[in-house]
Order: structure tokens, then C-alpha cells, then sequence
């Protein structure tokens, strides 16, 4: 599966004398997963990433929308009219999850978990057809929306109930912001983690930041690179990793909750996030009401999600870039047409 980002560095040990390197992959959230690790004790750092990695899959099993899971016990429960109890984890995950999506204009809705499995996502493995457009329509009148999500203490209910909540589209960064605190808590200081294209970077690589790639969505290889700053956070939401071709049109997860079908005006939204104690999890949730804004509004939808750095490649293959990121990028080859934008 190909990654949204590609981190630009040897996964060999360092020369002799500088502290080494310690590098381990895992499948885990339905994506390849590296977690990047330099210290002097390589002991130590293979103890952090096994420990990140165990954090990764607990995460995965917990949050799955559609294998059986804390998450799908809440989907259930509410299916059938009732309250739920959680774990005070999921709580505030899911509080926090609310806050995001009402920033976003509820343009990305972790709420429309019904709608995604109409049009086959829940799967590891998509068929190419199209759901019954009755059935949209049908899910359409219903309207489910993670604002219909009622949290008290750690009782959660809703009064529609057509909400199902899937939250994949948040989980890859809040799971670096958790991979980040361990690694911390451990003794780490210098490390990268990319889970399946959102990357978090801590400390440097001996002393150079890291830097990496921003996945061209229609070519291999990236299109321009960026060095990343001790706690920066860099996402990409794009139409080429989980997605159907059928009559020569792709159709992919990125769902417009409008009007119930996937968002075909946008092939990718890279944003970088500052450091900060969130910075992963806005390096997921920020990109994705940005694509589903679209041509005439993903600007402001930027400055919303407060996420001034950002690039949107449109389905003409035209990118649009801040200011503010493109004065970080170095570009790749002759790119396309870059328009910058205040």
C-alpha cells in the first residue's frame, strides 16, 4: 500500500561514532506503520518502539469501527435505541472528536459510519460498485452526525439512531501524539513515526532535521520535501490509498456528508502542523473538512481548522499552496502549476 508521506532517510545504522539507529515496521490502523528511533543505548530504543508499537495495536483493536470493539459495542447500543458505558478513554476521545468536527463545519463527521459502510469502506478489501442511491438518500433524511453524540461523564447515547461512529480518520494522529508521549516517557529524545503518511518528529537525526517527502497523489515518489522542527506533525488526506475505480472514475473514502458521495473536486490536502500536545492528532483531523471544502472554500475552512500551513492538490493536478508552507518546501523535478495563496 502506498504511503501519503515518505520519510527520505537510511534505515541503516549510523557511521561509527554517532549514536544508531533503530527502525521497525508493523500493519496495524490498515496502514504500514515505521516508528524511527536514535539513541546510544540500542537496547533502549528497541524497548520504546516494541512499546509503541503494543500501544498502536491496543488502540486498533479498541477504536475498530466494524470488527468487533469497544467502538462497535457503542454503535450497537445505540442501533438499538440505548445508552452506553465507556471507558473514560473513549470519553474523552470522543469529546474531544466533537470539538474537531464542529470546527470543521462537520465537513469531515466521524458520525457517518453508516454511510461509509454503504459505499464498502468497511472492509480491508473494497468492491467496485456503487451503493443504491435510495440507500443514500434513505441515510441522507436520517442525517446522522457526531453532533447527535450525548456524552455524560462516561455514558454516551444519542437520539438518532442511524449514528454509527467510525473514527478512522482521527485515529493515526491521535495515535502519534500517544506514540510521542511514550517515547518520551522513555528516555527518547531523536525519533520519527509515520503511520501510513502522518508523521510526527522528535529531536533530529544526529543533529539534521528530519525530512521528508509529500507523496505525489498521481506519480511515485514525492513532490517537494520539508524538514521537520522537534514536535512538528505533517498529515496528508488523499483519494489514492483507500479507494474503487469503476467506469474510469475513482471513488474514494473521503465522504462529503452533504451529499452522501465521495469528494471528486480534490486528490490530496497536506497540512503541517507546530509542535504542540496535540500536533498529530491535528495533523489527521485538520486535512479532512480542508479537502471536503473544496476549490472555493478550503482556504477558510484553513484558517478555521487554524492551520495556516497547508497544500491542496485540486483533480486537474493544479496545487495550491500557503505562503506559509511554501516558503518550507523544496520542490521535486518540475512540479505542475503552483498557485500561492496568502
Amino acid at each position: 500500500m502506498r504511503t501519503l508521506l515518505i520519510a527520505l532517510l537510511s534505515l541503516t545504522l549510523a557511521a561509527c561514532g554517532k549514536a544508531p539507529l533503530q527502525e521497525q515496521q508493523a500493519f496495524v490502523f490498515g496502514t504500514r506503520v515505521e516508528v524511527i528511533v536514535v539513541d546510544a543505548d540500542p537496547e533502549q530504543g528497541r524497548k520504546a518502539i516494541a512499546t509503541v508499537l503494543r500501544e498502536f495495536d491496543r488502540m486498533h483493536r479498541t477504536y475498530h469501527a466494524w470488527q468487533p470493539s469497544e467502538l462497535t459495542g457503542v454503535n450497537a447500543a445505540f442501533a438499538a435505541g440505548r445508552s452506553h458505558q465507556v471507558s473514560p478513554e473513549m470519553a474523552e476521545f470522543m469529546t474531544e472528536a466533537k470539538t474537531l468536527a464542529a470546527q470543521g463545519n462537520y465537513l469531515f463527521d466521524p458520525g457517518i459510519g453508516g454511510l461509509i459502510k454503504l459505499w464498502g469502506f468497511h472492509a480491508d478489501e473494497f468492491e467496485a460498485r456503487l451503493p443504491d442511491p435510495t440507500a443514500i438518500e434513505a441515510w441522507r433524511g436520517q442525517r446522522p452526525s457526531l453532533a447527535d453524540l450525548i456524552i455524560d461523564g462516561t455514558t454516551v447515547s444519542t437520539r438518532n439512531p442511524a449514528l454509527a461512529l467510525d473514527f478512522g480518520g482521527y485515529l493515526k494522529g491521535v495515535a502519534l501524539d500517544r506514540a510521542a508521549a511514550i517515547l518520551r516517557e522513555q528516555g527518547i529524545r531523536n525519533a520519527l513515526i509515520n503511520i501510513g503518511g502522518n508523521v510526527l518528529a522528535l529531536g533530529s537525526k544526529e543533529g539534521r532535521k528530519w525530512r521528508i517527502g509529500i507523496q505525489h497523489p498521481r506519480q511515485p515518489g514525492p513532490l517537494a520535501t520539508v524538514m521537520l522542527d522537534d514536535g512538528e506533525a505533517i498529515g496528508t488526506s488523499g483519494d489514492y490509498q483507500r479507494y474503487f475505480e469503476l467506469d474510469g472514475k475513482r471513488y474514494a473514502h473521503l465522504i462529503d456528508p452533504r451529499t452522501g458521495w465521495p469528494v471528486d473536486h480534490t486528490q490530496a490536502v497536506t497540512v503541517l502542523i507546530p509542535a504542540g500536545a496535540k500536533a498529530g492528532t491535528l495533523s489527521d483531523a485538520a486535512s479532512k473538512p480542508i479537502f471536503v471544502a473544496g476549490p472555493d472554500r478550503w482556504r477558510a475552512m484553513a484558517d478555521k481548522m487554524q492551520t495556516p500551513l497547508v497544500m491542496r492538490v485540486d483533480r486537474d493536478n493544479r496545487i495550491f499552496v500557503t505562503e506559509a508552507l511554501h516558503k518550507r518546501l523544496e520542490y521535486l523535478g518540475k512540479p505542475p502549476e503552483i498557485t500561492v495563496v496568502p
